[in-house]
């Protein structure tokens, strides 16, 4: 049979060469914007410890330097996504990268707690406008199924492994040079795509110039911001605190406005013909869930190295490395090969179960457990299943989409990421602590005992992490269509040069 991929050859004309080279370099471009976003959500938080130490800020303080980035990049990712559509997606892009520069400089040379909060959160608001941007290039550059399938499966590849390469980064700069490296690295990243894109990228003309959506934004920016402040204060005060449910109910309820308002209004901000298609919406679900269980082990898994191992911050990074690999592994071959074959509906699901056994296989960790043997196998196979996760699923969430409607599709798929980090951050953490004091009620106050409720957390949160990969695997074969995705078959494509 036939498949999408396969077609007679002709000869090429005269420029092909060129435009299919030109495609290649735009996405090394695009791909180097994308890791300096991923990698900075772990790669700060390496830094954290050292530079608490050094300004003197408080935990309070601490909690708001993550939290400030996870407000402003969370909250402005559909308005950044729209603006990318009307203004430009290049335009968009290249003053994304500037800002983020700008602000990790103003972080790195940060003197005080308000200067370092200030630079994060503006860091979000770049990376809103930035990401969005990149993604959708991506999606209007490559309209080809086979070459589709291979650039999403590079940078699903990077999306999925950026952040065990913040915690290996964010350990040799802090360790070797200053946590303000950990800052100033993005400079690097920035100017190299920013020279990049000026050479590489050229947007298609602007076919949505439409008046912006202005009650669809306050009450986006609002939910979310509501929400993922709500989520934040669990953590750290817990579900019981008013600012915790409030905040959350009061997100839940702007949202819903949201989604009426956006039924309504002309030129929505969010159209819901792009959430409603099966596999996009399958694809948003997918990631929001898997985003949930992936904090389980990028979070928790590095207390398990630094408290029980001892792992440096050096050594903790290069325990991340075979989840690295395999991540790289199945998203730039299965699933960037199957993909425009099949569609997601086999690849995902497959991805989430495997990445559940990896989670299972983490909760046989000890006290006395060694990395080769008890920790290699189960980061193995979690990158492994994460690779079948993300390339199809960024793939899928911009398939088949108007192009007018590409950069908001393509925020969705990264504000349902932030989201399911966010509930990540909240759920797990509030079963850790729970675990913990649980194992303690009775027993007599020891280091032995300290160090058995942490490892209670820990095995906790590894099986409720392992529950939500089951349950994306389950969300995925129900939602997704069966057969291979729809691509825009009348679509040129943006031609680099």
């Amino acid at each position: 049979m036939t498949t999408m991929i396969d077609r007679p050859t002709h000869a090429e004309p005269p420029d092909a060469a060129t435009r299919h080279a030109g495609r290649w370099w735009a996405l090394v471009v695009l791909a180097m914007a994308q890791l300096m976003v991923v990698l900075d959500a772990t790669i700060v938080n390496i830094a954290l410890p050292t530079a608490q130490r050094d300004l003197g800020f408080t935990d309070a303080g601490r909690q708001w330097v993550v939290t400030g980035y996870a407000l402003a990049f969370g909250s402005l990712l559909l308005l950044g996504g729209r603006l990318s559509d009307s203004v430009g997606r290049k335009k968009m892009f290249i003053i994304g990268l500037v800002g983020f520069a700008l602000a990790s400089a103003l972080g790195g040379a940060a003197q005080g707690i308000e200067m370092l909060i200030a630079a994060r959160v503006l860091q979000g608001a770049f990376g809103a406008a930035l990401a969005p941007a990149a993604l959708s290039l991506l999606s209007t550059t490559f309209t080809d199924p086979a070459e589709r399938g291979k650039a999403f499966g590079i940078f699903g590849a990077i999306s999925g492994a950026g952040g065990a390469v913040g915690l290996l980064l964010g350990g040799v700069l802090t360790e070797y040079a200053s946590w303000r490296w950990c800052l100033y690295v993005n400079l690097i990243f920035a100017v190299a795509a920013v020279v990049g894109a000026v050479l590489r990228l050229r947007d298609e003309p602007v076919q949505n110039r439409a008046r912006l959506d202005w009650p669809g934004v306050v009450t986006s920016v609002g939910g979310l911001v509501s929400l993922v402040y709500g989520l934040g204060n669990a953590e750290s005060n817990g579900w019981s605190d008013p600012k915790t449910f409030g905040f959350v109910i009061a997100g839940v309820l702007i949202l819903i406005a949201f989604v009426l308002i956006e039924r309504r209004v002309a030129h929505p901000l969010l159209p819901l013909r792009v959430v409603l298609d099966r596999n996009r919406g399958g694809a948003y679900a997918a990631v929001g869930i898997a985003g949930i269980g992936m904090f389980g082990v990028m979070l928790f898994l590095t207390f398990y190295l630094t408290t029980v191992l001892h792992f440096t911050p050096i050594q903790t990074g290069l325990g991340f490395l075979p989840l690295l690999g395999g991540v790289m592994l199945t998203a730039t071959t299965v699933g960037s090969r199957l993909t425009p074959r099949v569609g997601p509906r086999p690849l995902v699901p497959v991805g989430a179960l495997v990445a559940a056994g990896g989670m299972v296989w983490l909760t046989r960790l000890g006290l006395d457990s060694h990395y080769v043997t008890g920790v290699l196998p189960g980061v193995v196979l979690i990158g492994l299943g994460m690779g079948l996760i993300f390339a199809p699923v960024q793939n899928t969430a911009t398939s088949g989409v108007e192009h007018r409607d590409a950069g908001v599709a393509s925020a969705m798929i990264n504000t349902m990421q932030q989201i399911g980090g966010s509930i990540g951050t909240a759920l797990l953490s509030s079963f850790a602590a729970t675990a913990a004091a649980n194992y303690l009620v009775g027993k007599t106050a020891s280091p032995q005992n300290a160090a058995l409720a942490g490892l209670a957390s820990y095995h906790t949160v590894f099986w409720w992490s392992a529950g939500f990969f089951v349950l994306c695997a389950v969300i995925s074969a129900a939602i997704f269509r069966s057969g291979p995705l729809a691509v825009d078959p009348g679509a040129s494509p943006v031609i680099a040069h």
